[in-house]
Formats: structure tokens, sequence, C-alpha cells
């Protein structure tokens, strides 16, 4: 009964902390937009809340003692109440400066900050309770951090899945706050189990005692518990390291998927959902996968990673995203692996988890925040890949009767020369590695082949490092030293630059017709180098798409005066502009206007003959300045990467954009996404305003027109009437917008990917 009780309420603790992150970004998303600010800001308050609840359970336990820290806890836990249900605060405004930073670090310390840090403290306590109470499991209770992830499993898979698809933010929040009720109840049971099991004792009496004792209430008693609580600061430091390192990875492997593999929308919930069940393997009371399994497996699995890093290979899919996940689902359980087996004394548990929350901390800090303004591309997924072989557990590792040998042997003279090896085969390595590369590839048709002959002896000479950690972490980092000096087959990269929506290239085509601006493996633009065709549009706005039509649609006297485009690229749009015309451009990343503007690669904004200027900002925050009935035609191209800005195709957001509309305008949004198929989400849009909405897919591309520049693209169309659509609204080739009377019209409060996610391809080609 009594691990019964404890396991739910840790379940149901951190089931709420991770219900809880998603719900309410989605309720600032409206109000805020999508800028680096307010995400980066919501970053760090939830990681720095978890930690203050993680030292909150520490130092309450080390300095009153189990029982009474257990009745300040549950006091503390009514004071949420004063704040639930959870909600943006109606007094609250968004900020009308440009930095929301501080209006939105009090609105999250207003609105969740207290809920967030009593939930965020429950597992750690609810260990440390448990360890106090005498049951037969209670010397090591660290079992119930594997429910504690499971919880937090549930509650990741659960959101996307489940809950944002069947009720809306309000009822989230509603059934957030019932949960937590649950939750009051669930940890006054464990209170009233702690006391009842304490009550005679030993630590009964630590509550007597206020001071550094009250920390070694159990320990007290025996000399050898008393030993084991004495933690070095390297065992502390190693602590957040192994922590540091499967948190910056899982933070590293998602960008690196969705930024040169594939912009698959939900990508991120796999590396996550990998990353907590590591946990729930290794603290499991009898872990079912061995550590030395996990321990052997890890560099035969890194090598072949590292290879395809180095050489930024993309293709084929298939095989490309289960290697990158499954080796990291190895080297995370390696880490978290350690942690587990250099857990110490219950005694000291809530200590543990304080230096692993902050190890966590540091490792989304680092990728989050550092990262984008160090590097400019995702070079922490290969810095960290080699920072995880140094925790390999060769050489003291049991294994059955025998121990993973380190590669060392005989008396401290081998030891030492061993040692200096350790630097001077990974260089040579690097010097193998970089001659191949420089020497041979030019001379070797780019594939698997050439791949092999480049990489394959070296990483054979690095897997022959693997039983010495420190030389073999040199060893990958030679490996992926000389991927630098590899040309990929994937185009030229002629300019690389980062902000915090990820990693931008501009690219020359194989065939050198073309640059192209790419963002997560989806081309935002493209322009050809030949000087007689530098005004021609190109990929999704070529003139004989859809968006072509349109435009041919109104030449003349017809033609639209005043236009806004929701998104920039490479300013493709902007070859249609005329004199005459005024185009406003409307673009979250400062990095992608400096690279429109950059003559070398795109000029479409510089020869643009009308009236152009460039608004950063979130589209629809900056929109709201826009005087009303402004436009003639405004352009939504915001929609074909991994992270749908879902505030943009809103109830809310078509009425800013109507109000904004001139009494004859048209609205344009380009729907080309591979993942997503958005016609019915605005042609439920449309009808639920009363708008006359047309859909154009145009899927079926020659190779001739390919070879000119065009891509397959989606395109919408909506007016107050049929008559303001001109030509339009008598082509063949525009349809009706399909609508869903199964889906509800997406709202602020209301949104649902998975309902309109493409699963196959064949799914793909008929939309």
């Amino acid at each position: 009964m009594l691990v019964f009780v404890y396991t739910a309420t840790i379940f149901v603790s951190a089931t709420l902390l991770f219900l809880v992150q998603p719900m309410f970004a989605r309720m600032v998303l409206p109000s805020l937009g999508g800028s680096p600010a307010v995400w980066n800001t919501a970053l760090v308050f939830f990681q720095a809340a978890l930690l203050a609840g993680y030292a909150y359970a520490h130092t309450a336990t080390k300095w009153l003692g189990v029982r009474r820290q257990a009745a300040l806890h549950a006091a503390l836990l009514f004071l949420p109440l004063l704040v639930l249900p959870i909600a943006l605060p109606a007094s609250w405004k968004p900020p009308t400066q440009s930095n929301p930073v501080p209006s939105l670090m009090l609105l999250l310390l207003g609105a969740v900050g207290l809920p967030f840090f009593v939930v965020s403290a429950s597992s750690p306590l609810l260990q440390r309770w448990f360890a106090a109470t005498g049951h037969r499991a209670a010397k090591d209770p660290y079992f119930l951090y594997a429910a504690s992830n499971c919880g937090s499993m549930a509650a990741l898979l659960a959101y996307p899945f489940l809950v944002e698809p069947n009720l809306r933010l309000g009822e989230q929040s509603r059934w957030w706050t019932g949960g937590y009720f649950v939750l009051v109840a669930l940890t006054l049971a464990c209170v009233l189990l702690l006391w009842r099991a304490t009550a005679a004792g030993p630590s009964a009496s630590t509550d007597a005692v206020v001071g550094e004792a009250a920390s070694h209430e159990n320990s007290a008693s025996n000399a050898d518990e008393a030993h084991a609580a004495i933690i070095s600061n390297a065992r502390r430091l190693r602590w957040i390291m192994l922590a540091f390192v499967p948190s910056s990875l899982m933070m590293s492997v998602t960008a690196y998927l969705s930024t040169d593999i594939a912009a698959i929308p939900l990508l991120w919930v796999i590396p996550l959902s990998v990353y907590l069940l590591t946990f729930i393997l290794v603290f499991a009371a009898r872990p079912p996968i061995p550590h030395a399994l996990a321990a052997r497996a890890m560099p035969l699995l890194m090598l072949p990673l590292v290879i395809a890093v180095a050489t930024r290979a993309s293709q084929p899919i298939s095989l490309l995203i289960p290697l990158h996940l499954l080796a990291f689902f190895c080297i995370v359980l390696v880490c978290h692996g350690e942690l587990a087996r250099d857990r110490p004394a219950a005694q000291r548990l809530t200590e543990f988890y304080l230096w692993m929350s902050l190890g966590g901390v540091l490792g989304g800090a680092f990728n989050a925040l550092l990262a984008p303004l160090v590097f400019n591309t995702i070079v922490e997924y290969p810095l960290v890949l080699a920072l995880s072989c140094l925790f390999l557990p060769f050489g003291r590792l049991p294994f059955g009767d025998k121990a993973l040998g380190d590669g060392s042997f005989g008396g401290a003279e081998a030891q030492q020369r061993a040692r200096r090896l350790d630097f001077a085969l990974p260089l040579g390595l690097a010097l193998l590695a970089v001659g191949l590369v420089l020497g041979l590839q030019t001379r070797l048709e780019p594939g698997p082949l050439s791949t092999a002959l480049l990489f394959g002896l070296p990483a054979i000479v690095c897997f022959s490092f693997s039983r010495r950690p420190l030389r073999f972490a040199l060893g990958v980092a030679a490996i992926l030293w000389a991927g630098t000096y590899y040309l990929s087959g994937e185009g030229r990269v002629m300019h690389t630059a980062r902000s915090f929506f990820g990693v931008h290239r501009v690219t020359l085509s194989r065939d050198e017709k073309f640059d192209l601006i790419v963002h997560g493996g989806i081309v935002h633009g493209m322009q050809s180098r030949n000087p007689k065709m530098r005004r021609e549009p190109m990929a999704y706005y070529f003139r004989t798409g859809p968006i072509g039509q349109l435009f041919a649609s109104f030449r003349g006297d017809r033609q639209k005066r005043n236009i806004g485009v929701v998104g920039l690229g490479a300013g493709g749009l902007a070859a249609y502009g005329q004199n005459g015309q005024a185009w406003t451009f409307y673009e979250i990343d400062p990095v992608v206007e400096t690279l429109a503007r950059d003559p070398k690669y795109f000029t479409y904004l510089r020869d643009c003959p009308a009236n152009l200027k460039v608004i950063l900002g979130d589209g629809r925050l900056s929109l709201q300045s826009a005087q009303d009935g402004a436009y003639d035609l405004l352009i939504l191209d915001a929609f074909s990467g991994d992270a749908l800005p879902v505030h943009l195709i809103t109830r809310e957001a078509l009425r800013l954009y109507i109000r904004k509309l001139a009494p004859h305008g048209l609205l344009v949004f380009n729907v080309s996404n591979l993942h997503l198929n958005l016609e019915p989400v605005m042609g439920n849009l449309a009808r639920d305003a009363g708008l006359v909405c047309l859909f154009q897919g145009d899927t079926r591309v020659s190779e001739a027109e390919i070879r000119r520049g065009k891509t397959a693209s989606r395109w919408i169309v909506m007016a107050r009437e049929r008559s303001h659509l001109g030509a339009l609204a008598t082509d063949r080739r525009w349809k009706p917008a399909r609508i869903r009377p199964d889906m509800a019209v997406w709202t602020d409060d209301y949104s649902s990917l998975l309902s309109v996610f493409v699963w196959n391809e064949a799914e793909a080609a008929r939309n």
C-alpha cells in the first residue's frame, strides 16, 4: 500500500509538470508571438523553477529533518490554489516595447510560478520521505525516480496526441487544476504514512535538531553510512557532467534532425521520449538492459554516427533517423546508467537530484542560449558526441565476474606511456583522416563507396581506442575535424548563418544554376544565376504556378497597389513588384533579411521597382500596427517548415487579416508543407468567417520546369465576395477548398497538428 501511494503520487506530479509547460506556452503565443525572446525566456524560467524546486527539497530537508519538512510542504501545497486555474491574468496586457522578457518573466512568475515550483519539488521530496519510512525498499528509493519519468513520458506523449486534439486551453487548465487537487490528496496521504511510519522511529528525534546535524538523521547511528554520505566536489562535478551531456545531446539531436535531415513537425517528441525512457530503464528496481551491454554497444554505434555527421549525410532518411536516435539512446543510457550506479545513500538523495538538475539546466542553456550566439551551425552536436565518450566506464564496470579492461597493463611506467599515447595516437589519426579527405575526395564520386574509402580506415583505428575513454574521445574528435574538409554531394554551401530560429544556409545547386536559401531541409527561396533570369520568381513563386496566376489576373487597371507579405525567404515574391506599388514584408528572423539583401546571393529586393520595406518581428503582432484596410493583397507565406506558427492560422488571426484588408482585398496563403495538409484548416476557417475560399495544388511539375527552377506548391486564396477573385473565380485549376466538418475550427485556444499530419507518401500525393 505504501509503495503504491508514493509511486502514484510521484507519477501524478511528473505528469502535471510536463503538461503545464506546453499548455502555458500555447496561452502566451498569440499575445507575444514566436520570437526567440519569448521561447528562450519560457525555457529559462521553467528550468530555473525546476532547479529552485530541487534546491528547496534539498535545503528544507537538510535543515528541518524529514517530519518537519513534510509538515511544511503539506502547508505549502495549498498556496497554488490562490492562482488556479492557470490562465492569463485579465489585467495583463502584451508589452508594447520591443523587449518582452521582463513582462513575460513576471507573467510566468505570477501565473504559473507557484504551482510549477511546488510540483517540481514533489519527486525528490517524496523519494526522501519514502527513504525515512522504514519500508523494506526504503534503503534504495531510487526506483521511484523511474515512476517520475514514466509520468513525464506519459504527459509528453499525451499532450500532442490526446490533450491538444480534444481539449481547448480553458478545458486543459481546468483538468490540470483537477489533477492538482488529486496531487494534494495523494501528497497528504504520503505525509500521513510518513508520520505513522516514523512516529517512534529514529528520524522522529531529528525534528528536535535544528542545523546541519538534521541532514544526517539516519546515518548518525551507523559509521559506515556516515562515511558513505561524504560527497567530494569531484563527484558532484561528475554528476553535473553526466546530466549535462544527455540534456545537451537531446537538444542537439532534435535540432540536427530537423535542420539537416528532415523538417518533420512533432519530431522533437521522439528524442525527449528516448531521454525520459533511459531514466526509467536505469533507475528501475531491476534494469532490463545491462549497463555493460550499453557500454560495449556505444562505440559500435558512435562511429557510424560520427561518419554520418562528418560527411553531412542527409539520405536515406529511413536509415539516418534511426541511426541518430539509436546512437542517442545508447549514449544517454550509458550516461544515465553511470548516474544510477553512482547514486549516493538515501540520506543524500535530494542533493544528488539537485546536482543532476543543475547539469540538465546547464545543458539546456548551453544549447538554447549560448550555442546560437557562438556557433553558426549545430557544432554543439559533434562537440557533445566527443565529450560523451569520456564517460565510457571501461576499467571500472563489473561485468559478471570480470571487469571491462581499460587497455592499460603493466606497472606505472607502462601506464604513463599509455597516457602519452592517449594524445599522440589521436593526433596521428587526425592527420591520417585529414590526409585521406584532402588527397582522395576530389577523385571520388560522392556516395557510400567514397565515404567508406575516406572514413573507413580512420573509423577502424578509432575503434581500437574504445577501451580508453580519453583516447577514444579524441579519436572521435579527430574524425569530426576531418569532416570539416569534406565536400558534401548535396550542393556547395556558400554561406551559413545561425539565429535563435535555426541554421540558414545559402547553397549553390548541384547544376550550379541557382542559389538557394535553406532552413531545416526546406528551401525557402531560390534565384537563378543567369543574369537574364534574375528578375524571374523561382520555386513556389513560379509564374506558371498558382501565385503567378493570381498576379497575372490582376494586371493593368486591376493591379493591386498595396501588398503585405508575412515571410520573406529570399524575397522571391518581390519579383512581381511593379512601379506604383507598395510592398511590405514582415519577417521574424533578422538573419533572413540579411541574406535576402546580400547581392552576392539574392537581388530580388534590390531589383524590385516597387516601394519596398521590411518590418522585423512576429507577423501577427506586427500587423496589428498596420492601418485597417491598408492592404489590397495580404500574403501569408510562413507555413512550409517543421515548426508551424499555429497562431497565424486561427480564427482570431484571420479576423485581424480581414480587418487589415481593403474592401476588395484578397488573402493568400502558401500552404506548401511536406508533412501537414493545411487545406481543410483553411477551408474551415474561411467557412467560419463567411469568406469565399479556393485552393490549388500545383504538384505535377515536369522535369523541364524543375530544371528551370519550379517546385511543387499549394496555395489558398480567400475573398469577401466571389467577384473579388477576378479571373481566378472561373479558372478550373482553382477549386473550392475542402472542409472537414469533423474538425473544429482552429482558434487561439484550440488546434491539433496531429489531425492534419500527412502520414505517408500516398496521402501526400492525394493532397
